[in-house]
């Protein structure tokens, strides 16, 4: 068994076919179907059952083919490591963020990276919350921007800004004479909120508590330009974070009294990263980005 086989094992299984793992290994056919025998043979186990029409990795063979990624992973940081070890800030970077951080960050974060870290290539990734997690565990991530705090044992994290929550109303809606919202304010108010998954819905769901108002059951959004746009047409008020409010018409941001109900934004990355000081010089352009949105 050699790495080589691994990469066939991993093409096999995510493409389900013989023919197509072969052009992407660039090799042929039975050449391929050859090695993968031969590696069944070497470990006295089936790792694929085979019919004329597809192939499917065996349950055995599920678990194998995880432990082949992981090895290959490995491979791919020991390459890392000895990159890193020459250049610190040079090499992949795969950075990401939740939907409703990356779509108003990112745009002006990109040109400051670029700009500062300029033999970097930066690999952008927008997921919800647990999947960066999920990816920050297995190493497909070097960091990600996350709400604060999380509790893995794993990670570390560093605060870089406080991302204020308002209020979004339409202009003909009661509140939206008001300079600034109270607490009793929203008592007994149904907001609209994103979906399951989003972790500013649990963000949100928490204010609510606090306050006395509760969810509008009956009408949830995907991203936060929809929950925008149902407050436009009078659906009805949602809280939206600072980083995403935007000067338009049909619209009022009203802020909270102090205390202001807020998110806090860091940069989370595993313990044994070899990426330290790229991940600080990209946390103080991080800083530098949101002071300008």
């Amino acid at each position: 068994m050699n790495l080589r086989d691994l990469h066939y094992l991993i093409a096999v299984a995510d493409l389900r076919s013989f023919v197509q793992a072969a052009d992407r290994c660039c090799i042929s056919q039975p050449t391929l179907s050859t090695q993968i025998k031969k590696l069944e043979d070497e470990l006295g186990i089936q790792i694929f059952e085979r019919t004329n029409k597809k192939v499917l990795p065996t349950e055995l063979g599920e678990q194998i083919v995880a432990s082949a990624r992981r090895i290959l992973k490995e491979q791919d940081n020991i390459k890392e490591l000895a990159a890193t070890a020459q250049d610190p800030l040079a090499g992949n970077m795969r950075f990401g963020a939740f939907p409703t951080l990356a779509t108003y960050l990112f745009p002006p974060l990109v040109p400051l990276i670029k700009k500062h870290l300029p033999r970097i290539r930066l690999i952008l990734v927008e997921e919800k919350t647990e999947q960066l997690l999920q990816q920050l565990r297995s190493g497909q991530m070097d960091c990600a921007l996350l709400a604060l705090p999380i509790y893995e044992d794993f990670l570390e994290s560093q605060a870089l800004f406080d991302d204020e929550f308002l209020l979004a109303v339409a202009d003909g809606h009661p509140l939206a004479a008001k300079l600034q919202v109270e607490p009793d304010d929203l008592n007994g108010e149904h907001l609209l909120l994103l979906d399951e998954g989003h972790c500013l819905r649990g963000h949100a769901l928490q204010i609510c508590q606090t306050i006395g108002a509760d969810e509008e059951q009956d009408l949830r959004a995907t991203s936060l330009e929809t929950l925008r746009q149902m407050v436009r047409a009078g659906t009805g008020i949602t809280f939206m974070p600072r980083i995403a409010v935007r000067d338009e018409p049909g619209l009022r941001y009203l802020p909270f009294a102090e205390p202001a109900p807020s998110r806090t934004i860091g940069m989370v990355w595993r313990k044994t990263s070899a990426r330290g000081e790229l991940i600080r010089r990209l946390s103080g352009l991080v800083q530098d980005a949101a002071k300008d949105i």
